[in-house]
């Protein structure tokens, strides 16, 4: 656990005690709130929260459920740190489109099971893994065969130790080389090649523009001509946009509480939240849609280490990566020890 999480920890116990009257992004007066809690969002963007929509197999326990991706086949991919006694050991579990289990494997994932990302390359599709454990990037099929490893990118100069570095998430540039967010060690973000080779520092760690603080989460914005960086930049609980270089363009905060990561689709960037709350922003990076917000008396849900049957219908407690399906539904998976992956199904 980093220093960003132990502090986070602490605001989330507080919340039962302190009160706040903070207005939440989206909230909905008592007037207008809706009669089933498990309606979500507003307009065009209004979405049924199903809980546990995925789940693991006989047998098989859930850890922190950090990471979704999505195949050009409909399975979808879900990388956990693995619950103690959990049988078999694997770091990632493979469903069909319907939510249906497929398969698992990843052993090697326990424990860090962390980032998960999905890329066709040539007509070929991988997935991208950043284990927080092992502290490394991995390249594998879909079956899970291993391409390639790297870790801590040494020759950049800026690591004392190859245990300075913690990858968390990793972003595809449109020249085919790999973005990585050096999120939980020095908050530094990369470039390497396509073949895992260490190219050049991106940004440096700080608040200032250009830096980030645990750039947790990152993405390819190509919804204009010209494509840019979008960062997750959560310890300094803003989002922030560089271009392909590591130039600053522009800080959001809007909405933003802390940010864990991004997609788009149709013009609309989809954030998790670790403070409880899933939001959608245009593309002016406007707040269109607060999706289950959590929040306890304006802190984040106290419930990451509750049982189950503690979790309140309709709220998450802290989401830590979502993606659009290829239907247009929401699947988001929540960083609670015991695992909890939602599906936001659209309401048309």
């Amino acid at each position: 656990m980093t220093l960003d999480r132990r502090a986070f920890m602490q605001a989330a116990a507080a919340a039962v005690v302190m009160p706040s009257v903070i207005r939440r992004v989206g909230e909905l007066s008592p007037q207008s709130a809706p009669a089933d809690p498990l309606i979500c969002g507003t307009g065009s963007n209004r979405f049924r929260m199903i809980h546990d929509w995925i789940k693991p197999p006989p047998g098989m326990k859930f850890g922190d459920t950090h990471g979704l991706a999505q195949d050009s086949a409909g399975r979808i991919y879900v990388a956990h740190t693995v619950g103690e006694g959990s049988t078999p050991v694997s770091g990632v579990c493979v469903y069909d489109a319907s939510g249906a289990f497929v398969s698992s494997w990843g052993g090697q994932f326990q424990g860090g099971a962390h980032g998960l990302d999905l890329r066709n390359e040539g007509g070929r599709e991988f997935l991208y893994h950043c284990d927080t454990r092992r502290r490394c990037v991995e390249k594998t099929d879909l079956t899970g065969k291993v391409v390639w490893s790297v870790g801590c990118p040494m020759a950049s100069g800026v690591y004392a130790t190859p245990e300075s570095w913690c990858p968390t998430n990793v972003a595809f540039s449109p020249d085919g080389d790999l973005y990585v967010g050096d999120g939980y060690g020095g908050s530094f973000i990369h470039l390497f090649a396509s073949d895992g080779t260490w190219k050049k520092v991106i940004a440096k760690p700080g608040s200032g523009k250009g830096e980030t603080s645990c750039p947790h989460g990152l993405w390819i914005d190509s919804r204009s001509a010209d494509p840019t960086l979008v960062v997750a930049d959560r310890g300094n609980r803003r989002v922030q946009v560089l271009d392909l270089e590591g130039k600053h363009i522009a800080f959001h905060t809007d909405g933003v509480r802390m940010p864990c990561d991004m997609k788009f689709r149709e013009g609309v960037m989809l954030v998790p939240d670790l403070e409880s709350v899933v939001t959608l922003y245009d593309d002016k990076f406007k707040p269109i849609a607060s999706l289950g917000d959590g929040l306890v008396d304006g802190h984040a849900s106290p419930l990451r280490g509750a049982a189950r049957e503690q979790f309140v219908a309709g709220k998450f407690v802290h989401p830590h990566d979502a993606i659009f399906l290829a239907n247009g539904d929401i699947l988001v998976a929540e960083w609670v020890p015991i695992g909890r992956v939602t599906l936001l199904q659209r309401i048309v």
